[in-house]
C-alpha cells in the first residue's frame, strides 16, 4: 500500500530501524506500515514527511512531486 515509503527509506539507504526509532514504534510495526497491514498515523505521517522534507501526499503516493508544500 504504501510502497513509496518502503522506497524512500531504500533510496537514502536506511533501515527499518531508524525510522521506527524516529517514529518510537517497534521495527515491526513500521515493517506493517510499509506493508500496507497497519494504517499509519497522521501524527507518524507529519513526522516522516519532515524528516524526508517531502509531503505526506508524497509519501502515500497521492502525488508524483516529491517537494514539500509551501
Amino acid at each position: 500500500m504504501y510502497r513509496r515509503l518502503r522506497d524512500i527509506r531504500e533510496d537514502r539507504d536506511l533501515p527499518q530501524r531508524v525510522l521506527a526509532e524516529l517514529l518510537h514504534v517497534s521495527q515491526a510495526t513500521y515493517s506493517r506500515y510499509e506493508s500496507g497491514e497497519l494504517d499509519i498515523p497522521s501524527g507518524a505521517l507529519i513526522a516522516l514527511a519532515r524528516f524526508y522534507g517531502t509531503s505526506i501526499d508524497y509519501l502515500v503516493g497521492l502525488s508524483d512531486y516529491p517537494d514539500p508544500y509551501r
